[in-house]
């Protein structure tokens, strides 16, 4: 997911990391110093590798200060950084009090990627906004859906069946005209369609869709596809299947690989997530 990769997340209680922004605050999620904390948790699987034990019953939204706040047992929750974990409208926030509510006895934050890209909204995105926007560019200019097969036949059919669609969609409704190019070598894409991607991109505020936006561009290799998904002229599903087309169809070839198609199961997750989340704020 870029630099987004790197931001912490709930990821590191999993992994039984430590978690610097958390470690001296007993108040880090919840102003209430009473009752189960999160941080003592992560304190304890920084010994072992375990996932922290569940200590809320409920986990809902509320409105406070123009957001809506996750709250676990009526107590605001907080991001790493410590800062309130507010979406910004409730549909949003119900899918991340969701991901909440269906934890077990553990908190498993695999299985939580709407609250991790929450997060790397609020503590990171919001503050190098800047920095994600040229990151989501710089995609554009080596775009996947610029490199194509020069064979076999049926693999240039499929790319320009996939691929073609998009490319034509962005020249007519974005106003960005790209090159083309056969096997890995370096085409410089036009600035002027570069610029357009910007504009498109930068239309973006809410840190949190923005996060999304950036976590869809590197799982399928392609702003194209992504801001396809952000404004609604392809579905998730259809963005994931182009982006895996090559290897697919290498599947095909050779085989199937589990070990690939179990890595894919797990990014479709965080794909769908991504797309869930970018969809709900946009909503409104």
């Amino acid at each position: 997911m870029g630099w987004l990769a790197a931001l912490i997340g709930l990821d590191n209680v999993a992994r039984g990391r430590h978690v610097p922004a958390m470690s001296n605050d007993q108040n880090a999620w919840f102003p209430d110093a009473n009752g189960h904390n999160p941080v003592r948790a992560a304190r304890s699987a920084s010994a072992a590798p375990s996932l922290p034990r569940r200590f809320y019953k409920e986990a809902s939204v509320v409105e406070k200060d123009g957001g809506f706040v996750l709250t676990l047992d009526g107590r605001p929750a907080r991001t790493p950084a410590k800062a309130p974990l507010a979406l910004p409208n409730r549909h949003a926030g119900e899918a991340v009090a969701g991901e909440w509510a269906a934890q077990g006895n553990e908190i498993n934050p695999a299985t939580m990627p709407m609250t991790k890209l929450v997060n790397s909204g609020i503590d990171g995105v919001a503050r190098m906004r800047d920095d994600v926007v040229d990151e989501i560019v710089r995609y554009a200019g080596s775009d996947l859906l610029c490199y194509r097969a020069g064979e076999p036949p049926r693999l240039v059919r499929r790319q320009a069946e996939a691929w073609d669609p998009v490319l034509d969609w962005a020249r007519e409704d974005l106003g960005a005209r790209f090159f083309l190019a056969e096997g890995v070598m370096f085409i410089e894409q036009p600035s002027s369609a570069l610029d357009a991607v910007r504009r498109e991109v930068a239309a973006v505020r809410d840190p949190i869709a923005l996060a999304a936006l950036s976590t869809i561009t590197s799982l399928t290799g392609s702003s194209l596809l992504a801001v396809a998904v952000a404004r609604g002229r392809l579905t998730p599903a259809q963005a994931w299947a182009a982006a895996h087309l090559d290897e697919d169809f290498q599947m095909e070839v050779w085989g199937l690989d589990d070990d690939a198609l179990e890595r894919r199961a797990k990014r479709w997750g965080e794909m769908e997530a991504a797309a869930t989340l970018l969809r709900l704020i946009h909503s409104a």
